[in-house]
């Protein structure tokens, strides 16, 4: 087991509605982010019922009891790895003043552990060459580049990336 980071000792993460007031406020600066880096919002079609389970879970992070962090899955249609038992991470976002912790690192693990207890043998996610930081933790992370898909696969800034996850024994009684 990694050791755990002085972080995390303070750190929370909830599964919230994609509604939650927390996670909107936090959204919003997401969006804006894309904003800044690539000249619009994430126009990606999500209703919110993709993220309530068994079909997805939305979850925000909390450091020192405030939403910092945002990360997502919901069902996904591509096959990765020779599966088609897939799930899309969506809306992974750290906030600027909690950025250079492992909070995201943190998230995307909560995420791959949670989608794997709802069956999930592989997650995909798509990002973009305008965030290098994400594309360097998804690489360090075990992900590997995959063929484009979803709503931006024709976009020449895109990125897909997939990974395999761990095979989940069954428990005996």
């Amino acid at each position: 087991m990694a050791p755990r980071s002085p972080e995390a000792a303070t750190w929370r993460i909830r599964r919230v509605g994609y509604g939650h007031p927390d996670a909107l406020r936090l959204i919003d600066e997401v969006q804006a982010e894309y904003v800044v880096r690539y000249g619009g919002p994430d126009e990606t079609p999500l209703d919110p019922l993709m993220f309530e389970p068994p079909a997805g879970s939305f979850f925000v992070g909390y450091a020192e009891g405030e939403p910092v962090a945002t990360g997502a899955w919901r069902r996904s249609g591509v096959s990765a790895f020779g599966t088609s038992s897939t799930v899309e991470i969506k809306r992974m976002y750290v906030a600027p003043q909690a950025r250079g912790r492992g909070l995201a690192r943190l998230m995307l693990a909560h995420l791959e552990s949670d989608a794997g207890e709802h069956d999930a043998e592989a997650v995909v996610l798509e990002t973009g060459l305008r965030q290098p930081e994400a594309m360097a933790l998804y690489e360090t992370s075990g992900y590997e580049s995959v063929a484009a898909f979803g709503y931006y696969k024709d976009e020449p800034l895109s990125r897909c990336y997939a990974k395999l996850l761990p095979r989940r024994l069954p428990t005996t009684t």
